[in-house]
């Protein structure tokens, strides 16, 4: 029991890591979060900071949710640990103690979790995610039907899947839209800013 708490605050402390923030303020001396749309992300680290910032932010916010769930399994921890550290690092990424809990949207780490987790769901993911963007130049739209399609992966494509994972691939598909709730506003008002547009 103890020791399933320490992993699962291991997980949270990992996604705490605000890259975006961290490296706004050491390298450029800003604050990412009073910038262009105001996301602690890669995106907005790719708009604001450079092509540079939008990578190191991407990869690193991407380990923070795969290196915990591979420790997890690594550990033999049962699957609803397992899957329990992978929210958590998410939410770690959304509400970063270190960062007074002003994070990001968490795309990257989201997907981080899923390829540990589920790597063919991840794949498919990634493939919605990559459609959509080059279809419609959104991010924002493609961070949401990517997330929406990871459930979808599971279902279909897992081998007996258990009803933990499942209900985690609703519960993380349900959060990013939740935290894309701005960009689905913009959206539907039709003024989301396309990927290749300066802040």
């Amino acid at each position: 029991m103890i020791s399933s708490i320490l992993i699962v605050l291991f997980a949270y402390l990992c996604g705490s890591i605000s890259t975006a923030v961290w490296y706004g303020r050491f390298v450029h001396k800003i604050d990412i979060r009073n910038h262009g749309s105001g996301n602690a992300g890669a995106t907005n680290s790719l708009r604001v900071l450079g092509k540079t910032a939008g990578v190191v932010v991407l990869i690193i916010d991407f380990l923070k949710g795969l290196l915990p769930v591979l420790l997890a399994e690594y550990l033999n921890y049962e699957e609803p640990v397992v899957l329990l550290v992978g929210f958590v690092a998410v939410i770690g990424h959304l509400l970063p103690i270190f960062s007074n809990f002003q994070g990001g949207k968490g795309v990257a780490t989201a997907m981080g979790v899923i390829v540990a987790i589920f790597p063919l769901g991840a794949l498919v993911c990634f493939v919605v995610f990559l459609s959509t963007v080059v279809l419609t130049k959104y991010v924002s739209l493609g961070s949401i039907l990517g997330g929406a399609s990871f459930p979808v992966a599971v279902v279909l494509l897992s081998e007996n899947p258990s009803v933990y994972l499942i209900l985690f691939g609703v519960a993380l598909a349900l959060l990013l839209s939740f935290t894309h709730r701005k960009n689905i506003e913009r959206l539907l008002a039709g003024n989301e800013s396309k990927f290749g547009q300066k802040a």
